[in-house]
């Protein structure tokens, strides 16, 4: 049993998010330190003049900024502060004629107005050193007082196009999802493999307990449940032994008495001695049953891959050669995992049942998307529907339609059903339509290598 130490899960998921997220934010700032600042949004007097001038209604000029005006009760909020400001609105002011007090500036945050205030970058440096008049950067809205003392609001428009500095942030988050794709892809993959592993130790252990047990490895949580995984496995390992080697054990003791109430009946009258003779064979028969299921039982599988309808061909071949009405209608090559000595027993019992109690057997072998089904179909009476289940129950008979003097002792179908789910599947019966019964297999089919 390999055991490997390792982290909590709880550790592995946060530290998978400290990864993702230390890898998007140095690619953001590499990106932003290494790319050119976005160029600024530069208003001048003259473009402000022309939409209070316009309204709104004239085009601006090739290159110049869209500006949207309405009309308003009360000017902008907040108060023009600033020497900035008050230099932008003294020049709107005075290119509009009108005195300082009818016009407003006002801006959401610090931003750049003229020369000085947070220091621009160089570029905007050099342009705003540049100006020939005092410009204004950014978000703003300018009111303008009229003559029937409504205020004109100047604004710039505001647009849903992609702008560059979008297109930048948008390269950000795309680069930081490659880059953080293959690390979250690694740590998802070794979390999730010691839990896809835990889900297939339990699928292999509901075909056989002897199964081998589990790797201890991943997380610790992941680790402790493997531990109490494969606990459990020899638990139920043992649980398993016991009760099979006890059932044995008293199949085999029986012999004993019956051989002796074999002498002993020698002596009685022969009607009665022929009942007795009678039922100790039966009850021979049934214990030589059982040491044949106990032996069954213990002995370890050997699963390989193999072709369901060979061995279906192979079972009725041989049922043929005995003069039995057996054949195969339908034969799909389809490939399981499984036990060859076992499903070969599971199939004789089908096809015994369907010739002692429907007289001919067909089989046919179908591939119905992940499963492999075989059906056997006999020309009998059929079942009570009440009888279908309760007949895979140990030594359970139907006296109606499967006698004493026909029948065997009531393990076939028990047999089956333990081979069948033993390999994952599952036995089936129902009465068919057209009369007589038919007994469906379904196994999984081999997977790929």
């Amino acid at each position: 049993m390999k055991k490997t130490l390792a982290l909590p899960l709880f550790l592995q998921t946060l530290g998978l998010v400290i990864v993702t997220l230390v890898v998007a934010q140095t690619l953001s700032v590499l990106v932003i330190l290494n790319l050119p600042p976005p160029p600024p949004l530069v208003y001048t007097v003259a473009e402000v003049v022309q939409a209070v001038r316009s309204a709104g209604e004239a085009i601006p000029e090739e290159g110049a900024h869209v500006l949207t005006t309405r009309l308003s009760n009360r000017p902008p909020n907040g108060a023009t502060e600033g020497r900035r400001r008050l230099h932008f609105r003294d020049a709107v002011a005075q290119a509009l004629s009108v005195d300082t007090g009818s016009v407003v500036v006002t801006q959401p945050g610090p931003r750049i107005v003229a020369l000085g205030g947070p220091r621009p970058p160089p570029q905007q440096r050099e342009l705003l050193r540049d100006a020939p008049e005092p410009l204004l950067m950014g978000s703003f809205q300018i009111g303008v007082r009229r003559a029937d003392h409504r205020w004109l609001i100047v604004a710039p428009k505001t647009t849903f196009g992609i702008d560059p500095w979008q297109e930048r942030l948008l390269l950000v988050v795309a680069l930081s999802v490659l880059a953080v794709s293959p690390v979250a892809w690694l740590f998802s993959r070794r979390l999730a493999a010691p839990i896809a592993a835990l889900a297939a130790g339990a699928e292999r252990l509901g075909r056989d307990p002897r199964a081998p047990h589990l790797e201890v490895v991943g997380s610790a949580e992941v680790a402790a449940a493997a531990v109490a995984f494969n606990e459990m496995q020899e638990r139920l390992q043992r649980y398993v032994e016991e009760r099979v080697g006890m059932l044995g054990a008293i199949a085999h003791d029986l012999r004993t008495p019956l051989t002796r109430l074999k002498f002993r009946v020698e002596g009685t009258p022969e009607p009665l001695r022929d009942k007795l003779i009678a039922d100790i064979d039966q009850m021979e028969a049934m214990v030589a049953s059982v040491l044949g299921f106990v032996r069954d039982a213990a002995q370890t599988r050997d699963y390989c891959k193999l072709e369901v309808s060979s061995l279906v061909e192979t079972v009725m071949d041989e049922a043929a050669l005995t003069g039995a009405d057996a054949a195969v209608e339908r034969a799909d090559r389809v490939v399981v995992d499984g036990d060859p000595l076992a499903l070969k027993r599971l199939f004789v019992n089908l096809v015994d049942n369907a010739l002692k109690f429907g007289s001919r057997a067909r089989a046919r072998v179908l591939a119905e998307g992940e499963m492999a089904v075989i059906e056997v179909d006999d020309d009998g009476p059929g079942m009570p529907e009440n009888e279908i289940e309760r007949v895979f129950e140990p030594f359970h008979r139907v006296e109606t339609s499967r006698s004493r003097e026909t029948g065997g002792i009531g393990l076939g179908l028990s047999v089956a059903r333990a081979v069948a789910r033993g390999h994952g599947g599952d036995v089936v019966l129902r009465n068919r339509a057209s009369g007589g019964l038919r007994a469906r297999v379904s196994l999984p089919r081999a997977r790929p290598a």
